[in-house]
């Protein structure tokens, strides 16, 4: 089963490394596993919030669409190897990511 780690941050005081089964987005193994991934559209590609950097493992999730990519031109600090938790499907790799600032406002809210 692929891991997924999700890099400490200012509300994960250490690196959370979780088996997750493929098939599944980034956000639904992070509520699974208590990640803070915020989510305010619930999942379905509405907003920004569930706003993952992908630091290992980029391709081990399935292709960015063109909708995702339209939702990632609204978000903050967009990089290189930026996501949608919401959108992102875990392939058969392992993936490590950090979950950016935005992503962990709109959980705490």
């Amino acid at each position: 089963m692929p891991k997924v780690v999700f890099k400490k941050n200012r509300l994960v005081p250490q690196d959370m490394v979780v088996e997750a089964p493929a098939g599944h987005t980034l956000l639904e193994i992070a509520e699974d596993h208590g990640a803070p991934v915020g989510s305010n559209c619930g999942g379905v590609c509405g907003c920004s919030t569930s706003h993952v950097y992908v630091a290992q493992g980029f391709d081990s999730l399935n292709d960015m669409s063109d909708r995702e990519a339209d939702r990632l031109d609204l978000a903050f600090d967009v990089r290189l190897h930026s996501r949608l938790g919401c959108q992102s499907v875990l392939q058969e790799g392992d993936v490590v990511v950090e979950i950016a600032e935005e992503s962990l406002q709109a959980f705490l809210d």
